[in-house]
């Protein structure tokens, strides 16, 4: 069984105010995605997710059904803003206006600083920054509507760090946090609340099959005040938190998850 898959842990908190909601998660395939997919569904939710990904996107679907969950599942190229918006306007037809979006698509891809063209520098930029505006911009009209709703944007550890061959990434990530506090401030008086979310090392399947070696295990132990691995559920549960009404205070903010490495 993969983490994507994996069952409900013991002793995960149940929000009832989730229950019902309609909750849409970028980049819900596979990794932290799919597990935030899996978790939010576990609670009620009409769950919604965009992939790129097909294969693995349609085998979440179905190993959400063995467990009497569902998921919706849209085919969305992230870096194509017609394509985001169009799969908004068909979630909302299928499953009623949306009142969580968590911006968590995004890709870590190494480069060196002389191999960067302008044509990587924007792709990069897209798929790590520019959707999560596009999509807030298309949900946000429901969010008012409903009374309010909650906006989870993914950045990362990884700028704070100064993590090398990795600077177009860096720059999206330390972006993201600017743009959640201009979100939270513009979209307060609705009653929406947007924040973010900075994981640390969370040792996914990509994680494990790109960059984990023996010497990224032992970074981890060393860096960490917490000395285990972090893994998906460790971003699923304060994301849960955070688009639940016991977060109704909290906005304009910026959570690291990171085991203490930073």
């Amino acid at each position: 069984m993969t983490d994507d898959h994996a069952p409900r842990p013991s002793g995960i908190a149940t929000y009832p105010s989730l229950k019902g909601r309609v909750a849409l998660i970028t980049g819900g395939g596979s990794g932290i995605g799919a597990t935030i997919v899996r978790r939010f569904a576990e609670q009620g939710c009409r769950v919604a997710f965009f992939d790129i990904a097909e294969e693995t996107s349609r085998a979440l679907v179905a190993a959400l059904a063995k467990d009497d969950l569902t998921g919706h599942f849209e085919k969305v190229d992230i870096t194509k803003v017609d394509e985001i918006q169009a799969a908004i306007a068909r979630v909302r037809a299928a499953l009623g206006p949306i009142t969580i979006l968590v911006n968590n698509a995004a890709n870590d891809d190494r480069h060196k600083l002389d191999d960067v063209t302008s044509e990587y520098w924007d792709w990069a930029l897209s798929v790590n920054l520019k959707h999560q505006f596009f999509c807030a911009q298309a949900v946000h009209k429901d969010m008012a509507a409903a009374g309010g709703g909650a906006i989870i944007n993914m950045s990362s550890i990884s700028y704070l760090m100064g993590a090398t061959d990795n600077d177009a990434y860096l720059s999206a990530k330390s972006a993201v946090i600017g743009l959640t506090r201009g979100l939270a401030r513009e979209l307060g008086p609705d009653n929406i609340r947007v924040n973010s979310v900075l994981p640390g090392w969370i040792i996914t399947e990509r994680q494990r099959r790109l960059w984990l070696n023996a010497d990224g295990e032992k970074r981890i132990l060393e860096r960490q005040c917490l000395r285990r691995q972090l893994d998906a559920d460790d971003i699923a549960r304060p994301v849960l938190f955070l688009a639940s009404d016991e977060a109704g205070a909290c906005t304009n903010q910026s959570f690291i998850v990171d085991g203490g490495w930073v």
